[in-house]
């Protein structure tokens, strides 16, 4: 199995101009090919499925550029590393205990109200 293409072969398997993958390259900054020593082009698997998901969203979905770049970042951004996971899990757990001791304090000062009502 070949792992890396060039930007002819992958104009032929998405049926796009070679022009038309570099202008989306310039457009998309997570699109970014390897270059050998001679500053060719070399497309991974991932490279042609990103270019298969603007392909889809351009001329399928009718994404403008911009809507299909703030699409593709926001998708990005969800898919946040593990250990940022992580870290958002423990700020979560904190304000989660802090809400739980304001919302006992809460519950304490209505059942004061009450005792004093009856």
């Amino acid at each position: 199995m070949k792992y890396l293409y060039t930007i002819g072969e992958v104009s032929n398997l998405l049926g796009i101009k070679p022009h038309v993958i570099r202008y989306w390259e310039s457009e998309f900054s997570m699109l970014r090919p390897r270059r050998d020593k001679g500053r060719n082009r070399r497309y991974t698997q991932d490279n042609i499925l990103m270019l298969k998901r603007i392909q889809d969203m351009l001329h399928n979905q009718r994404y403008t550029i911009e809507g299909a770049r703030a699409r593709l970042k926001a998708e990005a951004k969800a898919k946040q590393p593990l250990k940022q996971q992580l870290y958002s899990a423990t700020e979560l757990k904190g304000e989660m205990l802090e809400l739980r001791s304001k919302m006992e304090q809460i519950i304490s000062l209505c059942e004061a109200i009450n005792k004093e009502d009856k």
